[in-house]
């Protein structure tokens, strides 16, 4: 049994997750234990004593730590990502690339908290100097998703600590056991007791306790859209600061000019690597007509060769979907998809394999227009439509024609058509000739409209959340 961490201690819970290999439905990654209403108030309680003393800490006792959390994380790449592929399901390359990822953030983040900045402002009277500098929030509540085990909660951990939060964390109650693993490294990385505090267990008892307690000074989330209403409408309601991530339904641009091969590489990469449960997935594919054919026969020929197997296994290219319940979200998918006249390209189909699992070919829709529910709303699966249209114009209005705004890519040669999309997509993120799956720890993310409220993650951006700004006047 796993326990929870809460003020430097591991204590057990009262119930217990049980950890299910997508890919073997057999094997038993761990249980993993729920916190108890009570050591979720101690977990915060402790957050919020040890906050002031770890405000106070220096920049170079913070950037030890976590410098020594990304060195183990990177050491022990193989072994998480490992880990990660057997609970989640992505394939073994790209868990391993996740755990690599996890420490590269923490490394930037070690290095972010030598480099808080802050301003000296012009006097406006006659000697009085004005300051502007960054202090943090104080405890900081962090949500996390299942589809990134390791790299979002890195992603929200890291900057936390860097500027000086203590941190109360609850990993998705899918697939703990990375999480898990995460919290085991940073419990000996030298930290202070109760700055960092792991409680496991479901959003519906933890994770409301979590969004009710005035001691939290600070929520972020990643995840459902309508989980984030209920956040949002939580933290507001007693003015904590909240950050959130949430929904994609990303359009993918495919023009005349583009360069055939690396629009399909995009697309299949966007669309179905990850086994397309991710909220930057390539999720609508609109392609201009002049191309479309070619497009769809090329798209065809590449996802026939792709493998879908044990995430383990050696050549796998799509593992397996992460439980029985979002295969049965697909497959309904599927279902309307072909109810609402489109028609199933390819794929669409349960596929057995030597082990029992969850696993599901990658599925193209064709003839598809974007008033249809596969292309408003979030699937969450290996699922991508095919959008025909006349030129760019009806190009960028479909890829704008959507609730969300996270991520919009395009493929093309046209130098023109490449700066007129950066400056008229309305997304967080713009990929021109790149998957629109792709970010990078150092950069700023997050999207616009339904897709995320508040201040950006990642990067040097991540400050705006994780520290407040104080104006100080001095009569010199």
């Amino acid at each position: 049994m796993h326990a929870n961490y809460v003020a430097g201690q591991w204590l057990e819970g009262e119930d217990a997750t049980r950890d299910i290999n997508p890919s073997d439905v057999s094997d038993l990654v761990g249980e993993y234990a729920h916190a108890t209403p009570a050591q979720v108030d101690r977990a915060i309680g402790a957050a919020r004593d040890a906050a002031p003393g770890w405000g106070l800490a220096s920049a170079t006792q913070r950037a030890e730590c976590l410098d020594a959390i990304g060195i183990e994380l990177l050491r022990r790449k193989d072994e998480l990502g490992r880990l990660l592929a057997r609970e989640e399901g992505k394939t073994l390359p790209e868990a391993v690339g996740e755990a690599a990822r996890a420490a590269t953030i923490f490394r930037f983040f070690a290095g972010e908290a030598l480099r808080v900045r802050g301003e000296r402002l012009p006097q406006a009277r006659a000697g009085v100097d004005v300051e502007v500098t960054r202090e943090p929030v104080g405890v900081v509540g962090l949500i996390t998703p299942w589809n990134f085990p390791l790299a979002i909660p890195a992603w929200k951990i890291a900057p936390a600590l860097a500027y000086g939060n203590a941190v109360v964390f609850k990993p998705a109650d899918l697939v703990p056991g990375s999480a898990w693993a995460l919290a085991e490294i940073i419990s000996r990385a030298g930290l202070p007791e109760g700055v960092f505090n792991l409680v496991m267990g479901r959003g519906s008892v933890v994770g409301q306790a979590m969004l009710d307690d005035a001691r939290i000074d600070a929520l972020s989330f990643t995840g459902s859209v309508a989980t984030g209403r209920q956040v949002a409408r939580a933290a507001t309601q007693r003015f904590a600061k909240v950050q959130m991530e949430m929904g994609g339904k990303n359009p993918l641009i495919v023009m005349d000019d583009a360069d055939l091969g690396q629009a399909v590489e995009c697309a299949v990469q966007g669309s179905f690597f990850s086994t397309g449960q991710r909220c930057t997935a390539s999720s609508r594919l609109i392609v201009q007509r002049g191309i479309h054919d070619r497009f769809v026969r090329a798209m065809k020929e590449r996802m026939a060769a792709l493998r879908v197997d044990d995430a383990l296994a050696p050549g796998t290219d799509i593992g397996p979907v992460v439980d029985a319940r979002q295969l049965q979200q697909d497959e309904e998918y599927l279902r309307i998809g072909r109810d609402e006249g489109a028609t199933l390209a390819h794929g669409g189909r349960r596929v057995a394999r030597v082990t029992d699992g969850h696993y599901l070919e990658p599925a193209l829709f064709t003839d598809c227009s974007n008033d249809m529910r596969i292309c408003r709303e979030e699937i969450f699966g290996p699922v991508a439509a095919v959008i025909p249209v006349a030129g760019y114009d009806e190009a960028l209005a479909l890829a704008n024609d959507t609730e969300f705004g996270l991520s919009a890519g395009i493929c093309t040669t046209s130098l023109k058509h490449a700066t007129h999309f950066k400056r008229h997509a309305q997304a967080g993120m713009v990929m021109v000739n790149c998957p629109t799956a792709g970010v990078d720890p150092h950069a700023p993310f997050g999207g616009r409209k339904g897709s995320s409220y508040g201040p950006r993650e990642q990067g040097s951006y991540a400050a705006e959340f994780y520290t407040t700004v104080k104006t100080a006047y001095t009569l010199a």
